[in-house]
């Protein structure tokens, strides 16, 4: 047998060193030999200058961002480059470029830009500078290059992807007085060849750094790369050629001519599944208006992609930055239409905006999603099917309910993956807390569960390296019940989405795992619902995940619960005006006098819920961690809600009450108004003090009785109480509860460093301006720990980074209790009984007015007074954190924060890391703490941080962090806590209604003299529950569907309730006789119908129509009533 395998050998033969081999490759890209390397042979030609491209520039303004058409309309000067500007372009292209695959414009401004057609068409953006981020070439139509001339106008805004930080940290405080200088306009033809064959050895190093160093493949596509340099000569087409076919070594014969018929070889399932996506914060480093141009740039980017990369899908979430486009760029959403039409350009989401995750109310979590599907589905024929909120600073454990019952059942997130609390385990290896899970069905407080993805790539804006493929599956929590992951690559936060270079490298990463099994394969093409469909049917329902029942918590960004303390405010104020306002406008759409021409102003809600919802977008605007002129538009928008909403209600109730009135405010009336009425919005009864202005020279109204008045004779004091459902007060006589001692509540001074505060059910002591006692006088109860005092605290605030973000565990090392200096007595019985206290601390004064609610907190037979705080704030500290504490003589292992619609549980003991972590909390209206017997909870009326240290209850009042705001929380504050005791364990107590009413003050009235007696058309709520004390009516509003304009068409009344305590029950609804319903239903929470529900009414009785409705813990559940008109007579209406 003859051999080529010769006899003797002098070589050295082929060992190599493969470290340096590996090092070597960082050479052929840019770097020391940019001029020798690959780098040289991008480009072909390039021309720039007058006469080749001709720039004319017009400026904005001030912060001005005027829309096409405007700017279309200015005078513009000639430029050039190296000016700082946003210029029109016209080009002259030479004849001889003609044969070349592509010309294009290099159009590198150093900032974000976006080109139009000269008719106002969004084509693509551009961002600029030399980050990972860079988009600086635009395609010049092949017409445009055989005529010679191409013309664009290019619109520059003057901030980078991410603002303007001073210092080029990212979250510094923007310098507004940053230029940007236009470092390229230039007429190029890139070397097509050279740029693939660039992607084709960015591909090859990138599996040569992922794999491991001693599989077939690493080593394979090591020796490719390693030829392809030493192939490199001449740099001509025929050398590029050549390297290009070395490559081919790895991604297989011919694999370029199959383009996206590459994802049809190879493997029939792919572990991995790509889809683009562009995350746009709607507001941080930048203001709503630069956002909207994000939006445009971004999406006009990725449409222009399609074009070349069929398999290109791009998913989309925020239903709000789909109005903006439609509203300031209609060419650019028109053609988003026809690609979500051709199945390219994905919905997902279903919400208003991507919000956060904690800090809205129940019900305006329902609003993000009513808000955002009934958009969706009114421009494109379609809802989302996948909740989607990527960035949110962890989730309420209310979201699963939620989520399915606006018509989704999958879930992505990944945000957890941020977690920043570590462990030591064995031969002190560290670990962070990860969440257990990267696929599994995610289950709510109330049993809902939905089928939920947190990438194992860890990020939403991946760069479709081989480093994340292979992440996807190695990274990979629970391959043994699912193995597929999804890959969300492109740009984000800033926006920009996905780049050529990312869908070229996923194509050569399909076409080396289409003939190696070293690497997962990647698919695309798909949808995000599919690739959730899969999921579900291969894991037989569900069935074989894990779960995760509760709250997603993250282990970070805790801060975000306090900063920016005025936004806080804003929310919660806001929500709960809406909720008033659509309340009171149902009921007079279904009393209105005969007479009366009212119209339920749906168009005027709508606008105020939607900018509601716009504020809460997530990581940012309502977290408090943006830059400070964010929350200029957020004041504005809070401002506008505010105004429209006591428009709405001044008119509604100009409808309901039979005589003018007004609203009552804080500054003394000018006129002297005949009486007072105070109106009840909820469905709770309640007894309260109200406080009325008095006129200038002191006279009192004639209704109700002030029986008490301030020191200082400006305000009036009277004693109110609403029944159960009941609108309208009546006064009560204060013979009727004053207890035997005459007085509600009364200060005793026992020195001026000593003060007893005393109702017939609770004293309080203040010594030295501390709390250093609560005592319950029935149950003979010391509240306070023996030997520990209560009140303000301050710490120091200096976290490791993200600085309006985060609050550390080691501040709680920090602690220094604040005392009161000042003390004075500002109130005196009967009705209310008050001590002002004040502390200078740093720059800042601190002034607490103390009061007892010299009434039970609720009309629960064991109801205890609220010791109400209403605290005036100063503030100019820098890196503090105030907050207010109780040592509680009380012990339990958790304590009970309150969520949307429930409630949640979180430890108080610190025996794990993952315990240690829930250090501070996001709670809503109230934080509890109990145990059998007994227990203190704090409510709030704008504040959301609160913690449970051992037995050390908090709530967080104040930061002041200096980046990325500089003046965070800066100035005057105004805000209330109380603190309830309360017979009995939580479940057995009142809190949760006692927080409802303590954020629903009484609406009072004023009526003008000479005016009739104001008495309400109608004086109960029609609607009434009964039976079941842990249900709540949440929501009363008119249908979304229904015709506002005819008097004639049929109403729908939508009733929102909810379980608050986490058990069974068993509610019946009544309807008042006077309302005639033709039929009810269950709907979800976009109002389509679920099932009809059985109608009966009450002939024995009143003649109500009812409504039996079972509860399950936490359950929403959403009722439609279809009415006939109601009777309209004012005389019956009134009874």
């Amino acid at each position: 047998m003859t051999t080529s395998y010769p006899e003797i050998n002098y070589g050295n033969g082929a060992k190599w060193i493969k470290n340096l081999t590996q090092g070597r490759l960082s050479n052929f890209l840019g770097g020391h030999f940019a001029d020798v390397n690959l780098s040289s042979k991008l480009f072909v030609h390039r021309l720039d200058g007058p006469g080749v491209v001709d720039l004319q520039v017009w400026s904005a303004p001030g912060l001005t961002k005027p829309l096409f058409a405007e700017a279309m309309r200015q005078k513009f000067r000639p430029a050039k480059k190296g000016e700082s500007f946003g210029p029109s372009l016209k080009m002259t292209i030479p004849s001889s470029w003609k044969e070349y695959e592509r010309v294009q414009l290099e159009f590198d401004p150093d900032c974000e830009a976006m080109i139009f057609s000269t008719d106002g068409v969004p084509l693509q953006g551009i961002t600029g500078g030399y980050g990972g981020d860079r988009r600086v070439e635009h395609i010049i139509p092949r017409e445009a290059v055989l005529r010679g001339t191409y013309e664009v106008v290019i619109e520059s805004s003057c901030n980078g992807m991410f603002g303007v930080p001073w210092n080029g940290d990212t979250i510094a405080p923007p310098d507004m007085n940053r230029y940007f200088k236009l470092a390229s306009a230039d007429l190029v033809v890139p070397n097509q060849e050279a740029w693939r064959l660039m992607w084709d050895f960015s591909t090859l190093r990138e599996l040569v750094d992922t794999l491991p160093g001693n599989t077939p493949l690493q080593n394979k596509a090591l020796v490719t790369a390693n030829a392809i340099m030493n192939a490199f000569t001449t740099g001509d087409d025929d050398n590029i050629k050549q390297m290009r076919a070395i490559a081919e070594d790895v991604f297989g014969k011919g694999w370029e001519a199959k383009g996206p018929g590459i994802y049809d070889e190879g493997a029939r399932k792919a572990q991995v599944v790509g889809i683009s996506y562009c995350h746009i914060d709607t507001a941080w480093l930048w203001p709503y208006a630069v956002t909207q141009q994000k939006t445009a740039r971004s999406w006009s980017t990725q449409i222009d992609l399609m074009g070349r990369y069929p398999e290109h899908r791009f998913a989309c979430s925020q239903a709000q930055q789909f109005k903006w486009l439609e509203q300031q760029y209609p060419p650019l959403f028109e053609k988003l239409k026809h690609k979500v039409a051709s199945g390219q350009f994905h919905l997902i989401g279903g919400a208003w905006i991507e919000n956060d995750g904690n800090l809205p109310s129940g019900e305006a979590l329902v609003r993000q999603f009513l808000y955002g599907q009934r958009y969706f589905q009114s421009r494109f024929g379609k809802r989302c099917e996948t909740a989607w909120l990527p960035d949110s600073f962890g989730l309420t454990a209310a979201y699963p309910q939620l989520i399915r019952d606006s018509g989704m059942k999958y879930f992505f997130t990944q945000k957890l993956s941020w977690n920043n609390m570590y462990a030591i385990f064995q031969r002190h290896t560290v670990h962070r807390n990860v969440f257990p899970h990267s696929t599994f069905n995610w289950v709510g407080i109330d049993g809902t569960q939905v089928l939920c993805h947190m990438t194992p790539v860890d990020t939403y804006t991946a760069q479709a390296n081989v480093g994340e493929v292979n992440k996807a599956i190695s990274n990979h929590k629970n391959l043994e019940s699912n193995d597929t992951a999804l890959l969300v690559f492109g740009n984000g936060d800033g926006g920009g989405g996905a780049l050529p270079k990312m869908l070229e490298n996923l194509r050569r990463i399909r076409a080396v795992t289409n003939n190696h099994r070293e690497l997962p394969p990647v698919s695309m093409g798909g949808t995000v619902e599919q690739f959730f469909e899969d999921i579900e049917r291969d894991s037989k329902g569900g069935r074989s995940l894990p779960v995760w029942r509760g709250e997603l918590y993250l282990e970070f960004h805790r801060g975000t619960y306090t900063s920016h303390g005025s936004i806080k405010k804003g929310n919660r104020k806001c929500e709960i005006l809406l909720r008033d306002v659509e309340r009171v406008a149902t009921l007079a759409t279904i009393y209105q006098p005969a007479s009366s021409d009212y119209v339920y102003p749906k168009k005027s809600i709508d606008d105020c819920w939607e900018k509601v919802l716009l504020n809460q977008c997530a990581s940012f605007m309502l977290p408090g961690s943006a830059i400070g002129i964010v929350y200029d538009d957020a004041e504005r928008l809070y401002s506008e809600v505010r105004r429209d909403c006591q428009k709405m209600l001044d008119e509604v109730f100009g409808v309901l009450l039979t005589a003018p009135s007004t609203a009552c405010g804080d500054s003394v009336l000018a006129g002297r108004p005949s009486g007072f009425l105070a109106l009840n919005l909820t469905p709770f009864s309640r007894q309260e003090v109200v406080e009325v202005p008095l006129s200038g020279d002191g006279a009192l109204p004639s209704f109700p009785t002030v029986i008490q008045r301030s020191l200082d004779g400006k305000r009036g004091y009277a004693l109110i109480e609403c029944e159960e459902d009941s609108i309208c007060d009546r006064e009560t006589s204060v013979h009727e509860c004053l207890p035997a001692s005459g007085t509600f509540s009364f200060f005793e001074s026992v020195s001026s460093n000593h003060f007893i505060l005393r109702t017939p059910v609770i004293k309080m002591t203040v010594f030295e301006g501390r709390i250093t006692s609560i005592y319950d006088l029935v149950l003979k109860r010391e509240l306070i720990e023996e030997g520990k005092t209560g009140g303000l605290v301050i710490f120091e605030d200096r976290p490791n980074y993200w600085d309006a973000w985060d609050v550390e565990i080691h501040h709680l090392e920090t602690r220094t209790p604040l005392a009161f200096s000042s003390l004075r007595v500002v109130a005196q019985g009967p009705l209310r009984a008050a001590i002002e206290a004040r502390v200078k601390y740093g720059r800042s004064d601190i002034k607490v007015m103390n009061m007892p609610l010299c009434l039970i907190a609720t009309r629960q037979h064991d109801s205890r007074p609220l010791i109400k705080f209403d605290a005036e704030v100063d503030w100019h500290e820098k890196h503090k954190f105030l907050k207010f504490e109780l040592p509680l003589n009380i012990n339990n292992t958790v304590a009970t924060y309150e969520c949307q619609f429930g409630f949640v549980q979180r430890p108080t003991y610190k025996n794990t890391t993952l315990d240690a972590a829930k250090f501070e909390v996001c709670g809503h209206k109230y934080a509890d703490f109990s145990e059998f017997g007994y227990g203190v909870a704090i409510l709030s009326e704008s504040k959301y941080g609160f913690a449970c240290e051992g037995n050390v209850l908090r709530i967080s009042l104040l930061r002041a962090a200096t980046a990325p705001d500089a003046d965070q929380d800066q100035g005057l504050h105004e805000f209330s806590w109380a603190v309830m005791p309360h017979a009995g364990s939580f479940l057995e107590s009142d809190v949760p209604r006692a927080a409802y009413l303590f954020n629903s003050p009484l609406h009072v009235r004023a009526i003008p003299r000479g005016a009739a007696t104001a008495e309400p058309f109608v004086r109960k709520f029609p609607f009434s529950l009964h039976g079941a004390r842990n249900v709540f009516l949440e929501t009363v509003k008119r249908g979304e569907d229904d015709d506002f304009e005819s008097p004639t068409a049929k109403k729908t009344v939508i009733l929102r309730l909810y379980e608050a305590f986490g058990g069974h029950g068993h509610a019946e609804l009544r309807i008042a006789r006077n309302v005639h319903v033709l039929a009810a239903y269950m709907t979800n929470l976009l109002e389509d119908t679920k099932v009809e529900l059985a109608l009966s009414r009450d002939i024995q009785g009143d003649g109500a129509s009812t409504l039996d409705l079972e509860f399950r813990g936490f359950e929403v559940k959403t009722v439609k009533l279809v009415l006939a008109d109601a009777e309209r007579s004012p005389a019956k209406n009134s009874k």
